[in-house]
């Protein structure tokens, strides 16, 4: 039951009801981190009065800076707020658990039944629809960020970067951030910019954890607590590591994704868009675990099931194992769910170290935080990262056996046609995705 709307301060959030809230999240929580928050929004500060809306910003502000997806972590810091380390757990947890176990099944559909005719053509409609999707993202994202013509530059930097000169994301993210560092003692003006969603301006009424609240015990910092979260941190990150090469060997399959995707996760600034160059760039060319266009495939998934877009990692470490048959060729589906679980839960473990770690330290004041010049310059460099996705999906995509070869105009209708629905018309995703889908089967089935 919802807490109502004069619900007194000091009032505890019942355990039982949290979790219910949290699973229904999991399987509700499309759109992206924009239209996650949006949900926690309306039912958190608007509906049940859980938080008040200064903190519920506080939060999220501190959520921007991190790298991961901030709609998750979201999530964990107000569990951890309201009930303690298992509460951010539990929240941060079911946040992703039915995503993965979604796709998880899809992935399998897609590649046990992915050549049939009607399932090929679905896809073929949903690829050119991803590509409109990057496009607007790149937009969007540009149209807050790039504030000034040095901001400008760093996105064309980064382009040129990763598109021309072909180099590793890891060096753009950390050249734009030192780059910020330096403009920021240079031109403050040029790199200030403000936490991430403005600041709270309307009362929906008192709420249980409101602005005058004071913070729990457990919210409140201290060193042993910091080292003591840390040490359990690292420890489950080198637990699961010594416990894959235990029983798969060192040179295996998930022991790389394993190191991997610990890598990415700590380079998500930005979004899942600006953080999947990244994975394109090891995934495909590097450890060869999937094609180009199984790739753009696997980002169509995800944006059509709840969760964060980043667990597109699941779809990825799904198809590796299937395709690194690690376990044999009898047992595809058991390696393939490995290589998803392995993906999966180094891609989020970062996240949940920084929600518990930092946590206490943010509440200690609530003052709004801002971003630093460095983050602001890594911002403006994830701009470019992104027009460069677009372009490697809209090459895949239209000229599907490279330039030399045929240009593939009924995908270019579709693109455009999904590109004028999101931007000019403002249609959501799912609607796009799944009429795309339509006219691809329809297509394929009739030609």
């Amino acid at each position: 039951m919802n807490q109502p709307a004069d619900a007194p301060q000091g009032q505890s959030i019942p355990f039982v009801e949290a979790f219910r809230f949290w699973l229904k999240l999991g399987f509700i929580s499309f759109g992206g981190p924009a239209g996650q928050i949006a949900i926690m929004h309306q039912e958190l500060v608007e509906k049940r009065r859980w938080i008040s809306e200064r903190r519920f910003l506080h939060a999220l502000n501190y959520c921007m800076v991190l790298p991961g997806p901030e709609a998750q972590q979201l999530a964990t810091y107000i569990g951890w707020l309201m009930h303690r380390s298992w509460g951010g757990i539990v929240a941060g947890g079911l946040f992703v658990l039915p995503s993965l176990f979604i796709l998880i099944a899809l992935s399998w559909i897609y590649m046990a039944w992915g050549s049939v005719p009607a399932i090929a053509g679905v896809l073929y409609g949903i690829k050119p629809a991803v590509t409109a999707i990057v496009i607007v993202a790149a937009i969007r994202i540009g149209s807050r960020a790039l504030k000034n013509g040095v901001l400008w530059g760093f996105a064309a930097a980064a382009f040129i970067g990763l598109f021309a000169l072909n180099l590793p994301f890891p060096l753009i993210v950390i050249g734009a951030g030192i780059a910020g560092w330096i403009g920021g003692r240079l031109r403050p003006k040029l790199f200030a910019m403000g936490g991430g969603h403005g600041s709270a301006d309307k009362s929906f009424g008192p709420a249980i954890i409101d602005d005058n609240t004071p913070t729990p015990e457990h919210a409140r910092h201290s060193w042993p607590h910091f080292c003591k979260v840390l040490a359990a941190g690292l420890a489950l990150w080198a637990a699961g590591m010594a416990l894959i090469i235990a029983v798969f060997g060192w040179d295996n399959t998930l022991r790389h994704m394993g190191w991997f995707f610990t890598k990415a996760a700590m380079l998500t600034f930005g979004g899942a868009y600006a953080v999947l160059p990244y994975v394109y760039q090891a995934a495909v060319e590097h450890y060869q675990w999937l094609t180009p266009l199984q790739m753009i495939d696997g980002l169509a998934l995800g944006e059509t099931t709840p969760g964060p877009l980043i667990m597109v990692v699941a779809f990825v470490g799904f198809v590796g194992g299937w395709t690194t048959q690690f376990l044999g060729g009898d047992h595809l589906f058991i390696a393939a769910a490995l290589g998803a679980t392995v993906a999966t839960y180094f891609t989020f473990l970062p996240s949940f170290i920084f929600i518990l770690l930092g946590g206490p330290l943010v509440e200690t004041t609530h003052g709004e935080l801002h971003f630093t010049a460095p983050l602001t310059g890594i911002t403006a460099a994830v701009v470019g990262v992104i027009l460069n996705l677009a372009v490697f999906f809209a090459y895949h995509v239209l000229w599907p056996d490279g330039l030399s070869g045929r240009f593939d105009w009924p995908s270019a209708v579709i693109g455009v046609a999904a590109f004028l629905a999101l931007w000019r018309y403002k249609v959501g995703i799912m609607p796009v995705i799944g009429v795309c889908a339509v006219v691809g089967a329809a297509w394929t089935l009739l030609t």
